[in-house]
C-alpha cells in the first residue's frame, strides 16, 4: 500500500511540472510587440534619411535625403534589408549587396514596421521548387535579361548604376525585388506576372547557378564577348601558325628542288 501511494505521489509530481512547464498561445499582444520593436529600430537606424514618420527627407538644399517609405510595403524593405543595402552610411551612394546589419528577428520586426505604414507590395509566398523551369526562362528572358544578361551576371545601366548579379540572391529576394522594383528596377505587379510565373522566374534564377552548359567551356558565362575573343584567339592564331609553317616549307622544298635539278645537269 505505502508503495503504490508513493508511485502515485510521484505520477502527481510529473503531471504537475507537466502543466507548469507547458508552453501556453502566443500572447495577444505579440504582433504589436513586434510592431513596437520595428519602430524603435526604424528610429535607430532608419529615420535619419526616411524620417521619423518614414515620409522621406529633404537636405537643407532641397535635395532628396531619403525616399518616403509610406507604400514601399513589405517587399521592398524585406529586399533591402536581406541583402544589406539598407541603412546606408552615405545616402548618396549606390547600395550594394553587403552583410545585412541586422538579424534576421530584427529585419523582420522593421519590415514588419514599414508594411504597416501604408498598402505597398506584399513578400511573395512562393513554392518555386514546383514551378515549371522553361516557362521561367522564358519570362526572364523576356523581362530580365535586358539588364541583368541571359546569364544573371549583371549589367551596366545608365547614369552610372548597375544591375546586379544575381548568383547570390534567394528565392525571397528575387521575388521581393521582381515586385518592389529597387533602383531602377520596373516594378511588376500581379497584373503583370502573376505568383505562379513569378515562381518560374525565381527558379530559373536558381537554376543558373548551375546550368546545363552544353555548348562546352561556360568561360564565365558573361555572354558572347568572351567567346568570341577565344575563337578569334585560338582560332586566328592557329590558321597564322599554320600560315607561318606553310610559308617556311615552301623555301625548303625549292632548295631541295634546286639542288636535285645541279645533280641531274
Amino acid at each position: 500500500m505505502t508503495e503504490r501511494r508513493g508511485w502515485l505521489a510521484f505520477v502527481l509530481a510529473v503531471m504537475a511540472v507537466t502543466v507548469v512547464f507547458r508552453p501556453g498561445p502566443e500572447p495577444a499582444g505579440a504582433a504589436e510587440d513586434v510592431l513596437a520593436t520595428g519602430r524603435r529600430l526604424f528610429q535607430l537606424g532608419c529615420s535619419s534619411c526616411h524620417g521619423t514618420d518614414g515620409t522621406g527627407l529633404e537636405t537643407p538644399g532641397g535635395d532628396l535625403r531619403g525616399p518616403s517609405l509610406i507604400h514601399s510595403g513589405e517587399a521592398s524593405a524585406y529586399y533591402e534589408l536581406s541583402t544589406g543595402r539598407m541603412p546606408l552610411s552615405d545616402s548618396g551612394q549606390q547600395p550594394h549587396r553587403k552583410r545585412p546589419a541586422y538579424g534576421p528577428a530584427d529585419q523582420a520586426a522593421i519590415v514588419a514596421y514599414v508594411a504597416s505604414l501604408g498598402d505597398g507590395p506584399r513578400l511573395p509566398r512562393l513554392d518555386a521548387g514546383a514551378a515549371p523551369l522553361a516557362p521561367g526562362g522564358e519570362l526572364f528572358r523576356a523581362n530580365c535579361a535586358p539588364c541583368h544578361s541571359a546569364t544573371g551576371a549583371g549589367g551596366a545601366l545608365s547614369y552610372g548604376r548597375a544591375a546586379p548579379p544575381l548568383n547570390e540572391a534567394t528565392p525571397d529576394q528575387v521575388a521581393a525585388a521582381v515586385r518592389a522594383g529597387p533602383g531602377q528596377m520596373p516594378v511588376f505587379g500581379p497584373g503583370v506576372i502573376t505568383d505562379e510565373q513569378l515562381a518560374g522566374i525565381v527558379r530559373y534564377v536558381q537554376y543558373l547557378r548551375n546550368p546545363d552548359d552544353r555548348g562546352g567551356l561556360p568561360i564565365g558565362r558573361t555572354g558572347p564577348v568572351p567567346e568570341g575573343a577565344v575563337a578569334w584567339f585560338f582560332g586566328i592564331g592557329a590558321f597564322l601558325a599554320a600560315v607561318a609553317w606553310i610559308g617556311t616549307r615552301a623555301p625548303a622544298r625549292e632548295a631541295v628542288g634546286s639542288g636535285k635539278e645541279r645533280t641531274h645537269g
